[in-house]
């Protein structure tokens, strides 16, 4: 079963799945079909493995996976990640800008 199929199912079951989790074999398993914006502030350089702010909309099927990491002081974060899934592709592009915005 793939990303798009699984949400399907649960939504189908009366199931908010906005703020679900996604089954870790399934997210390591499928690759988006496209991802639609990505913006990562790093001005460290691209050795640098510490967590830095990002926003990211991929999309599967016909659901937008809209996630990333919120702006701290400083060039890194220790900020949860944070997720939401919608079938509203322009819902998805304003809330990752947004996210990546604040601060």
């Amino acid at each position: 079963m793939n990303i798009s199929k699984w949400l399907d199912k649960k939504e189908a079951e009366g199931i908010d799945v906005s703020q679900i989790v996604l089954p870790d074999d399934l997210v390591n398993e499928e690759a988006p079909d496209e991802t639609i914006y990505f913006k990562e502030i790093n001005t460290c350089g691209i050795l640098c493995t510490d967590s830095h702010p990002f926003s990211t909309v991929e999309r599967f099927g016909h659901w937008y996976y809209c996630r990333g990491r919120g702006k701290e002081a400083g060039p890194h974060t220790t900020k949860p990640q944070w997720w939401m899934l919608t079938k509203d592709k322009d819902l998805a592009i304003k809330t990752a800008k947004s996210h990546i915005e604040k601060g």
